[in-house]
């Protein structure tokens, strides 16, 4: 009788022994699910709260409950629509290497592209082309990738350059560098890159080093950045992109107070603080990403869209925006996308305000705005009544 009484103790001590076995490689899934930085805290709360209940439904029947909790995140945490593929197998980003038709590649020959950390793009046109050169020839100098948005469908005249095949080429008519970046410049495609540059053509790099920019804006903890402008050469439109001589990077600047509307120590908003010009913008990894879901499908000039980069700074924007001034451009305002002649161009449109245009076009289309249209009366109102608030 004791025999038989002590078997189901004996069975239930080595099954207790068994079950504690099998806890620890469940305990250290516990342990990489809490480490695992794609799942949320809320999953990995719900993930321990289940273990729990299960713990009292079943003394020791916890394994099935953790795999399939654990293969029920696997799945919500991978791409859409690759859930039926191994996971072996998924790849979640691109880049922009191109691959030879035959043999392995000439990672040698074609460095600039297939090797690069950082990405420029920029949308061009024929009759800019002197610029262009330059920058490009700059750029791949200093191992970046390059890729160029051809908005006069002109490409075969750029195959006099020697680094014409060295670049990405895209062309579509008509179209700003934010439509070609909206469609070609997926924070996916290039999840690869570190920074990306989406400048504009008219710009002199005579007194710009990308390499020595990209160590300047990574030290200062730059998430948002511009090079500089050279006050004496360049079309300035804003004080705060106006380079400064005494200082490598500046986050704000100072004017007398006007109606209201100067610049101190004390701004938090833009354009005082924390804000870039459009014309040169440089992008972090995590910035892009957010600014890349930020550009409306109809976005044309993106009028406004620099009051809004705050959103996209990774924190503080009055410390991690910024305009750097050892490496500075010049910028020589060419008009450019189908615009007047310079020789057509008086002096006083060099400091229009061309948002003004966009209000014109906006108000004629009332009757059926675009997004854009809306977002843009909308923070001009706010501006005019006094009631925008600084973002943070």
């Amino acid at each position: 009788m004791k025999l038989s009484g002590c078997l189901p103790l004996l069975a239930e001590q080595k099954s207790r022994h068994s079950c504690l076995c099998s806890l620890l490689p469940t305990a250290s899934l516990l342990c990489l699910a809490f480490k695992h930085q794609g799942v949320s805290w809320w999953s990995k709360l719900e993930i321990f709260g289940d273990i729990l209940q299960g713990l009292k439904i079943s003394r020791w029947g916890i394994d099935g409950l953790v795999s399939s909790k654990f293969n029920k995140c696997e799945k919500q945490c991978r791409p859409n629509g690759s859930e039926p593929l191994p996971k072996d197998i998924v790849v979640t980003a691109s880049n922009l290497e191109m691959r030879p038709l035959w043999g392995a590649s000439k990672r040698s020959y074609q460095n600039p592209v297939n090797s690069s950390s950082n990405i420029f793009a920029m949308a061009v046109g024929i009759k800019q082309k002197d610029l262009v050169n330059k920058m490009v020839t700059k750029f791949l100098s200093s191992d970046f990738a390059v890729m160029l948005f051809h908005y006069d469908g002109i490409v075969d005249e750029w195959k006099d350059f020697d680094w014409s095949n060295r670049v990405i080429h895209v062309t579509a008519v008509n179209q700003t560098k934010w439509w070609f970046a909206k469609r070609f410049l997926h924070p996916d495609i290039v999840e690869e890159y570190d920074y990306v540059f989406l400048w504009d053509e008219d710009l002199g790099v005579d007194n710009f080093d990308p390499k020595l920019y990209v160590h300047i804006i990574e030290s200062e903890g730059l998430e948002i950045s511009q090079p500089a402008l050279d006050p004496y050469k360049s079309e300035v439109h804003h004080q705060i992109t106006a380079r400064g001589r005494r200082s490598t990077v500046h986050r704000r600047t100072f004017r007398p107070s006007n109606g209201g509307k100067g610049c101190d120590v004390n701004s938090t908003a833009p354009p005082c603080t924390g804000w870039i010009e459009m014309m040169a913008p440089v992008f972090s990894r995590a910035a892009w990403r957010c600014v890349w879901y930020m550009i409306q499908n109809d976005l044309i000039h993106a009028w406004g869209l620099d009051m809004q980069l705050g959103y996209c700074a990774q924190g503080d924007r009055t410390k991690n925006v910024g305009v750097v001034d050892s490496e500075y451009v010049i910028h020589y305002g060419r008009p450019t996308l189908g615009g007047p002649e310079e020789n057509e161009t008086s002096s006083n449109s060099r400091v229009k305000d061309h948002r003004a245009d966009e209000d014109k076009i906006c108000i004629l289309h009332l009757h059926q705005p675009s997004p854009s249209c809306i977002n843009l009366l909308l923070y001009e109102m706010l501006v005019n009544f006094n009631v925008l608030r600084p973002i943070m």
